[in-house]
């Protein structure tokens, strides 16, 4: 929770989703629409630090729609995570290996106006199962609220919250049989029975759409057992920065890229592999009609603001001169044409994806 806290600080598009969340399983034959999924993001970004508490969290319905277009009824997604049954490993009273099934939202409120569905607030508490898994998740995933909107797939979604959990870890691998694979991405026991409709229809299009929005790529193995696939390995990579360079280029301001898009080259947004404490805002966020910021020739010791900054808070404790020198050469020509907020950005996401590299000094 001290992550989700210092992340809703810096009032960016970061947030964080407590690892027993993301590893939470649906109940056979039951799984998320996308806007749902959607809707369940939104919330646990909504209550940030505090969603472990019994209280109630408030999002205004405007803040639910924006970024991308359809005419779905919120109604329709609240109730739908109502009745939505998850299920996680436990113990029974007798200390034995047990499945706990539960839901995720307790109670909602939506207020009814009749300007329609857009105007007004919609109100819920967690239920204090979900509170206790948020309680004791000793992990987190780093997801970005611009690319979870700019899904079109709930599979892509679900695949997305995974790699972001374990994308900086010593392995970025998920590793699953097919029983677990399906109960993770809640694909219904009557779906692509077939592997090769399960690779086409689930795999091959989770991937395009990740390697495109996300801050990483994704590829995955085939384990067989003679003739059969048994499991399934996925690995997880962090994109360069000039992938993420290319990724604010491409951005169209509303949150949501083209769907045809998705098919081409990775276009990432870059997120945060670890938390530092935050930067000050001046110093993190500089104004984006700033064109006049370019990188700095010299050292970033002194007088090099914001860069020396960026590159104290999100380096991992390398030199900030040894950083630069690398993305001075990483970036080559490419430095010439680039300021203001976009380099700023660029700088971050280079920082970011060293430290996640190299470790620790």
């Amino acid at each position: 929770m001290r992550v989700a806290h210092a992340l809703q600080a810096r009032d960016g598009d970061e947030f964080a989703k407590p690892g027993n969340l993301v590893e939470v399983r649906f109940v056979k034959g039951q799984s998320l629409s996308l806007t749902a999924a959607r809707l369940l993001a939104l919330m646990i970004l909504t209550a940030g630090g505090d969603a472990w508490e019994p209280v109630a969290h408030r999002m205004r319905k405007a803040d639910i729609r924006r970024g991308h277009k359809g005419n779905e009824r919120i109604s329709d997604m609240l109730e739908e995570l109502h009745r939505t049954l998850f299920a996680a490993d436990d113990l029974s009273w007798r200390g034995r290996k047990a499945t706990k099934r539960f839901s995720l939202i307790q109670s909602s409120r939506e207020e009814v106006d009749e300007e329609g569905s857009e105007a007004g607030w919609i109100e819920w508490e967690f239920t204090p199962d979900a509170r206790r898994l948020i309680r004791e998740s000793e992990t987190y995933a780093v997801l970005n609220r611009q690319a979870v909107l700019g899904f079109r797939s709930s599979y892509a979604l679900r695949l997305y919250e995974m790699g972001a959990l374990r994308l900086y870890r010593r392995q970025s691998v998920w590793r699953g049989d097919m029983t677990a694979i399906r109960a993770a991405f809640g694909i219904a026991p009557e779906l692509y029975k077939d592997f090769a409709q399960l690779r086409r229809k689930v795999l091959e299009k989770a991937k395009a759409e990740i390697d495109h929005l996300a801050h990483f790529t994704v590829d995955w193995r085939e384990i067989r057992r003679g003739r059969t696939i048994v499991e399934i390995e996925f690995t997880f990579h962090p994109k360069s920065a000039p992938a993420q360079l290319v990724a604010a280029d491409d951005d169209n301001g509303d949150g949501v890229r083209p769907v045809a898009l998705r098919e081409s080259a990775a276009k990432p947004m870059a997120a945060p592999p670890a938390l530092p404490a935050p930067a000050p805002r001046s110093a993190a966020h500089p104004k984006a009609n700033d064109t006049a910021l370019r990188f700095p020739s010299g050292t970033l010791q002194y007088g090099a603001e914001p860069f020396g900054e960026i590159a104290r808070v999100h380096g991992g404790g390398w030199a900030r001169d040894l950083i630069a020198d690398a993305y001075r050469e990483q970036m080559d020509a490419r430095l010439t044409n680039l300021t203001g907020a976009k380099l700023v950005k660029s700088w971050t996401g280079f920082c970011q994806a060293f430290a996640a590299r190299r470790g620790r000094p």
